[in-house]
């Protein structure tokens, strides 16, 4: 069975920044993308950088890809696939999201 879990609403977060949440003991870095009316759900911990830092990264596009910018040494990780855009062989783990009426809601 899949189990939701309510974490925001959706006019608490700032347009193209993130935001840090815990859901199951987890960090998990939360983007909302107005204009492509997008949220995106990934890890907060920058593997490479090793340190609880995603959310405050610079959120962008690479191509078509939507990319967050890790502010310690600015590897690019796709948002959707997770994929480090620097190093091939790193990945974050990303989470199901969704919004229901205003409620942001994730799969840990």
């Amino acid at each position: 069975m899949t189990t939701w879990t309510q974490v925001c609403q959706i006019n608490q977060l700032i347009p193209e920044t993130g935001v840090c949440v815990l859901v199951a003991g987890k960090q998990i870095a939360i983007f909302y993308s107005k204009p492509l009316n997008q949220l995106f759900a990934v890890d907060n911990f920058d593997p490479i950088g090793k340190a609880h830092v995603l959310s405050r990264g610079i959120i962008g596009s690479q191509g078509k890809q939507i990319i967050v910018a890790s502010p310690l040494y600015k590897q690019r990780y796709c948002l959707e696939t997770g994929q480090c855009l620097d190093s091939p062989e790193v990945r974050i783990n990303t989470y199901p999201i969704r919004l229901v009426q205003n409620t942001i809601e994730l799969q840990v």
